[in-house]
Order: C-alpha cells, then sequence, then structure tokens
C-alpha cells in the first residue's frame, strides 16, 4: 500500500502536462482528463485514509533515499482524512467550473490553461498534505502559488489582477520567512526531515525553539488567514472567478491549518505557545465576525466569516489536548466543505440576480426555492446549528475548554458561543434579505446581459448618490445593468446573463457538496471516532516516526 503515498501529487502533475497539450483543440478531451484524474485522486485518497486507519501511516522514501537526503512522503490518519475531504471538495468544484464554463461558452485561452492551473493546484495541495519534511512542505506551498496566481487572475481584468498581485506579494513574503526558517533549523539540527527534527529539535536551547517555532507558526498563520494577519484575504479572493473563490476559502486556508496541527504536535510538544494561539484564536473569532456583520456584499461577508472560523481551529490548536485536537481536526474537515458551498451558492446567487450586492437582491426564496435549499443548508450548518456537523465541532471544542479550565480557555469557550450566535444573525440576515423579502426595484431581470467593458474595468470608483458601500470589487461599473458585477461571475471575466434557469452541473456541483456536509452530520460517530484515533496518534508521535524510519 506505500506505494500509493506518492500517486495524488503525481497524478494531477502528469495529467496537466496531457492537459496543456490538448489544449484547446480538444477541449472535451481536457475536460475529461482532469474529471478522470480528480476522480482516481479521490479514490486513492480514501483507500489511504483507510489503510492508515487499519495500519498506521504509511511512509515511503522517493529513490530510496533514506532521510535527510530523500524526499518522504507520509499518509498518516490526519493527513488520509485531509486528502479526501479535499479530494472531494476539488473534484465538486471542478464539475460546477466546467457547468460554468459550458454555459457562459467560454473559448478564450484563460479558459484552455484553467484545467492545468487548476490540476497544478490539486498537486500542490496533495504534496502538502503528504509531505515529510519541510523543504517538500515549502515545495507545496509554491507549487499552490504558481496555481493559485494564474486562477486568481483568470480574464486579466484590472480587479483581478490587482487582488491577485497583493496575494502573490503577501505569499512570497511568507515564503521568505519559510525560507529562513527552514535555514535555521536545517543549520541547528542538520535535517529538515520531520521524524528526524522531533527528536533533535528537543535538543536545542530553548530559546532557539521558540525562535523556530515562532518563524514557522507566522508563516502558517498567514496561509491560514489568522488575525492580525488576515487583512490580504478579503480583498483578494472576492474578485475570483466562483468556483476559484470556493475551492481558495474553502480549502487553502486549510492548508495552513494542518501545518499548524503536523508541527506543534510532531516538532514543539509541550504548548510552549498555547496562550499565543488562544489570543490569536480568539481575536479571529470575534473580528472576523464583527467584520462579517459591516458587509453587504455577500463574497465579502463569507470571506470574513472565514477569518472568523479559523479561530476555532487556532483555538483546539492552541488548547492541545486529545480532545481539543480531535474537535479541531471535526471542524477543520467541516470548514472546508462548508464554506467551499456557500462560495458555491454564491456564485449561482450572481448568476441569478446579476450581483452579490444584498441590498440589490431579494425574492429568492419564491423564485428559486432549490437555490434558496442550497443555501440555508450549508448556512446553518456554518451558524453551528443542532445536529449539523458546525455544533458537533463546535461542541466538542468548547468541552476540551471546559475540561482544560484556564482563564484563556474560558474566554474562548466564550468567545466561540457569541461567535456562533453572530454568525447565525450574519446567515440570518443573509437569507432575509436575498431569499425572504420581495425583489427590489433595481433587481436585474432573467435574460439582461450584464458587461464589464475594457474601458470601464479601470474606471474611478463611482462615488455617487446611488453608490453603495462594502459591495466588494467597487471599481467596476457595469454597462448595460448598474445593478450587476458581471467581472466575477465568468471565468473570463467580462459578461454574464442572468437566467432563472441555472446550468444543471453547477446545480448538481454545489448540491453534491451540501450532501458531503450533511455526510459528516449523519455518520458524526465513525467520524469523531476516527478523529480521536487521530489526536492520539498526534500526541503519542511514535507511530508517525516508526513509518519513517522503517517504512
Amino acid at each position: 500500500m506505500n506505494e500509493l503515498v506518492p500517486l495524488p501529487v503525481l497524478l494531477p502533475l502528469c495529467a496537466t502536462g496531457l492537459s496543456l497539450a490538448f489544449g484547446t483543440r480538444l477541449k472535451q478531451v481536457q475536460r475529461l482528463i482532469s474529471v478522470a484524474v480528480l476522480t482516481a485522486v479521490l479514490g486513492l485518497s480514501v483507500a489511504l485514509m483507510i489503510a492508515a486507519d487499519r495500519h498506521g501511516p504509511l511512509a515511503v522514501h522517493l529513490g530510496d533515499f533514506a532521510p535527510p537526503i530523500g524526499i518522504t512522503l507520509v499518509a498518516d490518519r490526519l493527513s488520509g482524512l485531509m486528502l479526501t475531504v479535499s479530494s472531494a471538495i476539488t473534484l465538486c468544484v471542478l464539475i460546477y467550473s466546467l457547468g460554468q464554463g459550458m454555459a457562459d461558452r467560454d473559448e478564450e485561452t484563460p479558459v484552455a490553461i484553467y484545467h492545468p492551473a487548476y490540476l497544478i493546484l490539486v498537486a500542490g495541495v496533495s504534496c502538502t498534505f503528504l509531505a515529510g519534511d519541510l523543504v517538500n512542505l515549502f515545495v507545496g506551498f509554491e507549487i499552490m502559488l504558481v496555481a493559485s496566481f494564474v486562477l486568481l487572475t483568470l480574464g486579466g481584468t484590472g480587479p483581478r489582477v490587482r487582488a491577485g498581485s497583493t496575494y502573490v506579494i503577501v505569499s512570497l513574503l511568507s515564503s521568505m520567512l519559510f525560507l529562513t526558517a527552514i535555514a535555521m533549523t536545517y543549520a541547528a539540527t542538520g535535517t529538515a526531515n520531520f521524524a528526524q527534527l522531533a527528536g533533535r529539535l528537543a535538543q536545542l536551547p530553548l530559546g532557539v525553539q521558540i525562535l523556530i517555532q515562532t518563524m514557522l507558526l507566522t508563516v502558517f498563520a498567514i496561509k491560514a488567514a489568522v488575525f492580525p494577519l488576515a487583512a490580504w484575504l478579503p480583498d483578494s479572493y472576492p474578485t475570483a472567478p466562483a468556483p476559484v473563490t470556493a475551492v481558495f476559502a474553502g480549502l487553502l486556508t486549510k492548508v495552513g491549518v494542518y501545518c499548524m496541527l503536523r508541527t506543534e504536535t510532531l516538532l514543539f510538544p509541550g504548548n510552549r505557545l498555547g496562550d499565543l494561539l488562544m489570543a490569536a484564536a480568539l481575536a479571529s473569532m470575534v473580528i472576523g465576525i464583527l467584520g462579517a456583520v459591516a458587509q453587504t456584499d455577500l463574497k465579502r461577508l463569507l470571506s470574513f466569516t472565514l477569518v472568523s472560523h479559523i479561530g476555532y481551529m487556532v483555538f483546539g490548536i492552541g488548547l492541545a489536548t486529545r480532545d481539543a485536537y480531535s474537535g479541531a481536526i471535526v471542524y477543520v474537515a467541516h470548514h472546508i466543505t462548508v464554506q467551499t458551498t456557500l462560495f458555491l451558492t454564491t456564485g449561482l446567487i450572481e448568476r441569478r440576480s446579476g450581483t452579490t450586492e444584498l441590498t440589490r437582491i431579494g425574492g429568492l426564496a419564491r423564485a428559486a426555492p432549490l437555490l434558496a435549499v442550497l443555501f440555508f443548508v450549508p448556512a446553518m450548518n456554518l451558524a453551528g446549528i443542532p445536529p449539523l456537523s458546525g455544533f458537533i465541532g463546535k461542541l466538542g471544542l468548547m468541552r476540551a475548554g471546559v475540561a482544560d479550565g484556564g482563564a484563556w480557555a474560558w474566554l474562548l469557550v466564550t468567545g466561540s458561543a457569541v461567535t456562533s450566535l453572530l454568525t447565525l444573525y450574519v446567515v440570518a440576515k443573509v437569507w432575509n434579505l436575498a431569499f425572504w423579502r420581495a425583489a427590489p426595484p433595481g433587481q436585474a431581470a432573467a435574460g439582461t446581459l450584464l458587461e464589464a467593458g475594457p474601458d470601464e474595468e479601470d474606471a474611478d470608483i463611482d462615488t455617487g448618490p446611488d453608490h453603495i458601500p462594502g459591495s466588494g470589487d467597487e471599481s467596476v461599473r457595469q454597462r448595460h445593468q448598474p445593478a450587476g458585477r458581471a467581472v466575477a461571475a465568468t471565468l473570463h471575466g467580462h459578461a454574464v446573463t442572468t437566467t432563472t434557469h441555472l446550468p444543471r452541473p453547477m446545480t448538481a456541483a454545489t448540491a453534491a457538496a451540501v450532501a458531503l456536509g450533511l455526510a459528516f452530520t449523519v455518520f458524526a460517530g465513525p467520524l469523531t471516532s476516527y478523529t480521536n484515533r487521530a489526536a492520539v496518534e498526534l500526541l503519542t508521535r511514535s507511530p508517525y516516526t516508526e513509518a519513517v524510519f522503517n517504512p
């Protein structure tokens, strides 16, 4: 079974070459390759998760070079679950994007490179989850960065390029810090392999340990958008196409959380920076959700809830107990699914109404009842309404906080409850404005062409009497319908026609993501048992190191 470990990385990379070779000439073949490869990766991920649960961590040294020289990939319970959830979500998003591209009849070159870039992104995510050393973890980050910039700037519109530039600058700064941390770690220990570092870091002076730990945590906090290192996220994600925003918001930030889980348990046991992590968790929860309360654009609102709910995961890492780690893992899996689903639903709302500005949408519960259901279920899940998986994850974390009994733990328990209530208020506001009330007079009618002309993409911000702040990208005005913002509606970024009949692949992919979120509720017992075993494995550490030294 060990020989299967590299395949989630290798298959998407090999498929990228094939996809580029076919390009625009055989679009159907390109689409078929992407779907087939991601389906295979999902099957492999499930197999690795089951094998790791039954037989312990699986490790492989590429080229049969032992550490610290060789490349080591490891699949344990944590990485197996993360691979499975991420593979399922990336497959749903791919199908959604296929439906969007076919509905828009996107024939431009940017869409031809969408599939290769998306496959590279999947390979980078898989590499990060399986990396057995700091160097290959860095490589996984850089693979994701290259693909992310291409996907964020699809179509080359002004707002997308500006948002992509911000994302790249922040990512490059974090990469430089990461490289510095790797260099310091190697200089101090003579290795970058996780299993070897688990024994050697403890032999270093305490000050050196804390310095390396702080640098790595800073890097991963930037990736995860933990406050106060999250300011880049609300301005970077909302301008991208709906499927790109969905996979970025749902998945990429959790890569940072995964890295925090891995390094804090394997490399730096003892929870020396637990209070700092809990302070950051509380700030992320409260400030993030208050930012969401102030928004009137649905994409920006969801971006702020993303920052807020990252705090729950950091809460579990800061407590550093078995129940806390288990609750954090449950919440990571839950949040990947639910946040992605909400952004996919937002894309459907934008296609149906021509905008994501909540003050210009209404009446969708009656006009599009299926769309209302697709939003309502994950929204309630995000708010933590019983018995959904969001409630299960939050309850596990809060119980762990109560069991800890410390001052920071009680503050986090209180902050968790307040944040959950404010999240319910936020999603209720969205429901009342977009779905429950009557359609406002300015809402675009079905069949309205919304277009952002080339001469308008870099126009000055509209500050006239009809301007509504908080609407995301405010530098783009529509030629045919002021209520619309087509710049983020299509893959190529220029125009969309509102419709009452949403494309079936987009709706089906969103429904599948909703069903996956509900599956976490239906199978909550097996899921929590699995995460408990994963948490014990993380705290024990020896199964991981033994698998690396004796694969």
